[in-house]
């Protein structure tokens, strides 16, 4: 007979039992994304990629890797109980950055903590993270989910993202060809992606008294509610992207526009020496944005610094490959459009005013 003075983990709030099933239906997603160069899939101790059987035609083959989480967006979907596409904004947060450098993404691992597994959302999101992987051909090679009673509130949960992606070393794109004249191509984002949601979270519920099911009149005089808005998912710009790499379009800078906005991160995308002019009425703004600033009420700066303004991407091609680079946008319906063009000058980036 067991004694009943003994204390196990399960009495400690951690559940190895249901941690090992749930890895069972996680291991059914990750299948799908399998892709050449997949040694293994999740359930071991680390996950394996053949470089050379996912890429044998690079000769200098480059590892280009990026790390991420979606900040306070977790929770809003924790609020809402929408859990179907936080993983698309991991996958976005951590793809498109190493995109920037010209990368195809490999693989990706993710990183799920709760106070409780059992009552978390984990194979919601660790399956919409499965499904965006395999939207980029971006194999979910592995991962971790922890329970670490104490450390979070019951209904919260934590969730960080990995990714690994291979360029030619003669193809790694950083800004080294840049050239004064060059044009700024920005990809539109989809509204706030996973950057500013304390400030948007705090004007919206606080400034606005607004709950999570409660609509808002959009300019277009569409009806969304509250979770609709801040919960539209980060666009993952990868196929776009390397479409146009793939049909040789000479790419000199690439930047993620995320915390810090276009200025910010077009800075860290660019050498020293140069600077960009940025036509804002070159594009519309979604209205998420004119309704936080409003509302706030928050000043233009502090909105650029903070917010992506409907620019996710950007990326620097010469004047007569501009033409051919937004043609080929277009062909994979992505919403872009020339918003300014770069200076040879050491300072912050130029915005004209509306």
């Amino acid at each position: 007979m067991i004694n009943s003075n003994y204390v196990s983990y399960k009495d400690a709030g951690v559940d190895i039992d249901y941690g090992d099933e749930s890895v069972k239906q996680i291991q059914i997603d990750a299948k799908k994304t399998e892709r050449s160069g997949s040694l293994t899939s999740i359930g071991g101790f680390a996950g394996l990629f053949s470089l050379k059987g996912a890429m044998s035609e690079i000769d200098d083959p480059v590892l280009v890797s990026g790390t991420d989480g979606v900040g306070t967006k977790l929770l809003v979907a924790i609020e809402a109980n929408r859990h179907e596409s936080i993983g698309q904004d991991l996958v976005a947060m951590c793809a498109n950055d190493v995109l920037c450098s010209g990368a195809k993404p490999l693989f990706f691992l993710d990183y799920f903590s709760a106070a409780n597994l059992k009552s978390s959302p984990l194979v919601r999101v660790v399956s919409s993270i499965a499904k965006a992987c395999s939207e980029i051909d971006c194999v979910l090679l592995g991962g971790e989910s922890a329970e670490m009673p104490g450390l979070y509130a019951p209904t919260h949960y934590d969730l960080a993202g990995f990714c690994v992606g291979v360029v030619e070393r003669k193809n790694i794109i950083d800004g080294k060809d840049l050239a004064a004249g060059d044009q700024i191509i920005g990809l539109h984002s989809s509204g706030l992606h996973s950057n500013g949601f304390s400030l948007a979270r705090k004007i919206i519920f606080e400034h606005m008294h607004k709950n999570i099911n409660d609509e808002i009149i959009l300019s277009t005089q569409k009806k969304v509610t509250v979770a609709d808005l801040l919960l539209e998912p980060t666009k993952l710009y990868v196929k776009s992207i390397l479409a146009l790499i793939e049909a040789k379009i000479a790419i000199k800078a690439m930047a993620h526009i995320t915390g810090g906005g276009i200025s910010g991160n077009l800075q860290r995308s660019f050498p020293s020496n140069f600077s960009a002019v940025i036509d804002t009425k070159s594009w519309e703004e979604p209205y998420i944005f004119s309704l936080i600033k409003k509302h706030g009420p928050v000043l233009e700066t502090e909105m650029r610094k903070t917010f992506n303004l409907g620019i996710g991407f950007t990326l620097v091609v010469s004047q007569t490959d501009s033409s051919s680079a937004l043609d080929i946008l277009k062909e994979h319906k992505e919403s872009a459009t020339i918003i300014g063009h770069v200076i040879e000058k050491t300072g912050p980036v130029i915005f004209l005013e509306k």
